[in-house]
């Protein structure tokens, strides 16, 4: 399985091809809006790019970081992975609940998008599905958005307007099993 940073970099050779832009381009595109805030230079991508939210979050996270705006956008130009800091010491054993969920994702489908966040990795196709990270030095937090649908099992509701409307917290491999993988495989399927 690629890393995050392989990911980004298969992502941004993407949106070169889609755009026909290098990547000195784009990034010389996302510095040309100033003292924009990061959503709005996402806005300012998906209105002249024609990217994608996901594309144009990437594109500007990775042109901030080429300039050394962001921590986790440093790690990401060095070739780190992001999820690395966020399981660093007391969490560092959660990493392999990390890595579980993302092979689970893996076998969903190729056109699932890697969008790394300050403490969590949002995981997208037309629209988030998940996310996953850490919630505290002892849970993993695996989100869905399933909107109307119930909660049950594991799965419980959260209240309207988050980033996610169901989540579930693990605290092992063994924990992501055929109830969390199927709940993964519906929000994927919603958001195609």
């Amino acid at each position: 399985m690629s890393t995050i940073a392989e990911q980004i970099e298969t992502q941004l050779r993407n949106i070169e091809a889609r755009t026909g832009r290098s990547r000195q381009e784009l990034y010389a595109f996302v510095h040309e809006g100033g003292d924009l805030k990061h959503g709005q230079l996402v806005t300012r991508c998906k209105e002249q790019l024609g990217l994608g939210h996901g594309d144009a979050n990437t594109l500007v996270h990775c042109a901030r970081q080429s300039h050394g705006d962001t921590i986790n956008a440093s790690k990401q130009a060095a070739g780190q992975d992001p999820a690395d800091g966020w399981y660093s010491g007391k969490k560092a054993a959660l990493r392999p609940i990390h890595d579980a969920v993302l092979r689970a994702v893996a076998a969903l489908g190729p056109e699932v998008e890697h969008a790394p966040k300050k403490t969590y990795l949002s995981l997208r196709r037309a629209k988030q599905f998940a996310t996953v990270g850490p919630a505290t030095a002892s849970l993993v937090e695996l989100g869905f958005n399933l909107k109307g649908a119930p909660a049950e099992g594991r799965v419980e509701a959260l209240p309207p307007g988050g980033m996610c409307t169901h989540r579930a917290r693990i605290a092992s491999v063994q924990e992501l099993d055929e109830e969390l993988v199927g709940w993964l495989r519906r929000a994927f399927e919603a958001a195609g």
